[in-house]
């Protein structure tokens, strides 16, 4: 399901029956894989970890829990009342058990009677037999072909669609065909725009008779996997809709054009409340579609383009803002529209086809001025689709013209172009925590859960305040107003001790915090059910809602030791983390911050030992790390029940400050089996009271400075490290000197770390060799003074150096 947007409804029916603990329950499959409207029915819910059901949780209206019958610890029986009036097509559910939700799983609900494929109907000769206007259920295994024989009249009309690709099991490319008694071909079907790589056909009987409708993997191939749902009968399938759209309540004339080349007109009255992506499904005496098309639901005033109108003098009025809607009819076919604007007028113009409307067109968009000069264009900016922001550069008559990229066209290759003045936009996320898996929120009862919540906005600015609306009952949601150069914001979730197990679907809202900016933003999270190569996503569901639920307690909790100090620029901190365990739990806790702040790194492989209550996690920030407090949250995960369980501590705060010192390191040189000094330079940043320990760190190999390091004070500009270089050491130029700062506050350390220093390690120079003449008596030597609080610069170490060579006979 991609961008089909309905209602949200939980139907529940809470059990009394004997639980089995059960963590992170998951649905593989629910046979049947659809059901029909107006009856009740039974479905078989498998997959791990379901043996205490206690709720299903459905995304749309008009399906409602009439009771659930335990099968074992991975299998439920539930039945269900599907309402006559459910909405027709795919449907989304969750699995809520008292310990978890499991993954999203789709099924479908058609309006035709429905039978299951029997075993064997491989056989061209021997089909198997099914009435006109019916649904068969069935799967392809590897290398099978499916066949159904219906009966019909000369002049009936014979329509088989097929989802399969669209209920989200599998990769799953399926291939239908009607063909007569004589196994001639009247029509097939593979991969059809409408319906992503799901397919239909259709033909109108020649003659009275038997027709067979063949049903396979594309390249034979299939699994256990591969289900489907085919639709046999005489109903309406019409692969566009001309106009693709129209305003809240407004009563449009559409024309309707069938796969078959048929088209016929409707006037429909749409829904004062749909959803902009609205789903419409033709509807004829013969039948209802068993799948909608898709048209846009907003207020804007429809042009519909009337042929000729490949040329800009005969172009289609239309208004702006406004939508022009029309077909690409032949190849090398392009429509022109014409609208008026002035001078400094904004309009994003935005194609709507092979996206939204399933539409075969791959348009290409212009914009131009009378004299035909372009003013604007594009091709796939929004995916397959046109975009582009167009500003008025005069008064004046403009023009639009679509075509296809590869100049095709046909009665199908529909279109919708809207107009609409620049407007704020705001979409909200939550962060997976793995990769590909949407997040989900059990939260034990007593306890707390994490997420990220992200926002995405366009055409505006500024500070977001969020709201989570619908909660279930004892859970409680904290949350921070998002700064306006911010894009995320953590989120603690909490439920009191004692809540009673339930569950939601619930909206996650965002507004700015701005009341004039009027613009509302909603939850969007994609469940990516069919993954083709490289992850990409085949096919899935777009949510908007979030799956909570008040799950049971689990035998451990978190808290961190609130810092009593800030971390620093150029420094790290051990953040403390305190585990409270119910008495017999000893399984290890691994701990990992939910987010990491603007230049802040944690550890993301600390645990809290089976035996242990509480464990550090190294903290560093970088030089960039933006100075401010920021809430954070940990978040733990350990083994219980048989699965993972997953809680958070509360919100503490990390302050974020500036370094306390900057160094200067003067280079500094010596000889093996010698001492020489590193001296730095303080600049003192912040001001500090008492004393701070600096120690010199980075030395190489065999070379030594005293541990206990300098005690300085604020008004300290410079330290000398002694260092002693062993006969051993390497010589070599070394660049890892970094200096270590401590400040003690509030019983806590302050530590930066800051570099980098040089330091060069000289093998000393071969003796002289002596001449003949006598040499005159050597000045005695002197030995080379220790640094002093001013040491020698390098510069004055090597006039010194070549004075001590001359005296010694040089």
């Amino acid at each position: 399901m991609k961008r089909l947007v309905f209602a949200s409804v939980t139907c529940a029916l809470m059990l009394c029956v004997v639980t089995a603990s059960a963590v992170q329950p998951a649905v593989s499959v629910i046979p049947p894989v659809g059901f029909q409207r107006g009856q009740q029915v039974e479905a078989t819910f498998s997959g791990a970890r379901l043996g205490d059901v206690e709720e299903l949780l459905f995304y749309q209206p008009g399906v409602a829990v009439a009771g659930i019958e335990k099968v074992n610890e991975n299998s439920f029986k539930a039945k269900l009342d599907v309402a006559a009036d459910c909405q027709l097509g795919l449907h989304a559910v969750r699995v809520r058990t008292a310990t978890g939700i499991s993954d999203l799983r789709l099924f479908t609900v058609g309006a035709l009677p429905e039978v299951e494929e029997t075993e064997p109907n491989n056989d061209f000769l021997s089909p198997q037999a099914v009435s006109l206007n019916s649904t068969v259920t069935g799967v392809v295994q590897n290398e099978d072909v499916d066949y159904f024989v219906v009966e019909a009249k000369q002049g009936d009309r014979i329509v088989a669609e097929l989802e399969g690709l669209r209920l989200g099991y599998t990769f799953f490319d399926p291939y239908v065909a009607i063909l007569n008694e004589d196994r001639f071909e009247l029509a097939r079907s593979d991969d059809a725009s409408l319906l992503w790589q799901d397919c239909y056909c259709a033909v109108e009987a020649p003659k009275d008779g038997k027709y067979i409708v063949q049903v396979r993997e594309s390249a034979y191939g299939g699994n256990g996997a591969s289900h489907y749902r085919l639709h046999v009968g005489t109903f309406p399938r019409p692969a566009a809709v001309i106009p693709a759209g129209g305003r809240p309540g407004e009563t449009v004339q559409v024309r309707w054009i069938g796969g078959m080349g048929n088209e016929w007109t409707e006037n429909v009255t749409l829904p004062t409340d749909a959803p902009t992506e609205y789903a419409l499904f033709a509807q004829t005496p013969q039948g209802i579609a068993p799948s909608p098309n898709m048209v846009r639901v907003i207020d804007l005033q429809n042009a519909v383009e009337a042929e000729p109108n490949n040329d800009r003098t005969v172009a289609t009025a239309a208004t702006a803002p406004g939508a022009m809607n029309g077909v690409i009819q032949e190849p090398d076919d392009v429509d022109y529209f014409k609208f008026t604007a002035t001078k400094g007028q904004v309009f994003d113009i935005r194609v709507y086809a092979r996206n939204t409307l399933r539409s075969p067109l791959d348009a290409v968009l212009y914009v131009q001025r009378a004299n035909g000069g372009n003013v604007g264009s594009n091709d796939d900016s929004a995916g397959p689709d046109s975009y582009l922001r167009f500003t008025a550069p005069e008064d004046g008559e403009f023009f639009v013209m679509i075509r296809d990229h590869l100049n095709n066209g046909g009665p199908h290759f529909a279109y919708r172009i809207e107009l609409t003045p620049v407007a704020p936009k705001l979409t909200l996320g939550v962060a997976e925590k793995v990769r590909y898996i949407p997040t989900i929120m059990p939260v034990p009862k007593g306890n707390r859960v994490a997420m990220l919540l992200n926002a995405a906005r366009a055409d505006f600015g500024g500070e977001l305040n969020v709201n989570f609306e619908g909660l279930p009952a004892g859970m409680t949601v904290e949350t921070i107003p998002m700064a306006a150069d911010r894009t995320d914001i953590p989120v603690l979730v909490s439920v009191a001790p004692d809540a009673a197990n339930s569950g939601a679907l619930v909206d996650v809202v965002g507004r700015p915090a701005d009341e004039n900016i009027k613009v509302v933003g909603h939850l969007n999270q994609r469940s990516m059910l069919v993954r083709g190569q490289n992850n990409r996503d085949v096919w899935g569901h777009d949510a908007q809602r979030l799956a909570m639920s008040v799950a049971d307690a689990v035998p451990f909790s978190i808290e961190i030791v609130q810092p009593q100090v800030p971390i620093v620029r150029n420094g790290s901190m051990n953040l403390k983390v305190v585990a409270k365990r119910d008495e017999g739990f000893n399984a290890p806790i691994r701990l990992q911050m939910l987010y990491n702040p603007p230049g802040i790194g944690s550890s993301g492989s600390v645990s809290i030992a089976g035996d242990q209550t509480e464990a550090l996690i190294p903290v560093t920030a970088n030089n960039g790390a933006t100075i401010k407090s920021w809430p954070i949250i940990v978040m733990a995960q350990a083994a219980h029940a048989g699965g993972t369980v997953e809680v958070a501590s509360q919100i503490a705060q990390l302050e974020v400050a500036d370094s306390p010192f900057g160094f200067t390191f003067q280079k500094a040189a010596g000889e093996l089996k010698q001492e020489t000094a590193v001296a730095v330079e303080l600049e003192v940043k912040t001001e500090f009271e008492g004393e701070a320990k600096i120690e010199l760190l980075g030395l190489p190999a065999n070379t030594a400075t005293p541990p206990e390091g300098k005690v300085v004070t604020k008004e300290t500009t410079q330290v000398v490290f002694p260092v002693t270089i062993d006969e051993s050491a390497r010589p070599g130029v070394y660049k890892s000197l970094v200096c270590r700062a401590t400040i003690m506050k509030n019983g806590e350390p302050i530590v930066m770390t800051l570099g980098t220093g040089e330091l060069r390690v000289d093998k000393p120079l071969p003796p002289k060799v002596a001449t003949t003449q006598p040499a005159a008596k050597p000045a005695e030597a002197k030995p080379a003074p220790m640094p002093t609080e001013k040491p020698l610069s390098r510069l004055e170490q090597l006039r010194l150096e070549k004075q001590q060579a001359e005296a010694a006979g040089g």
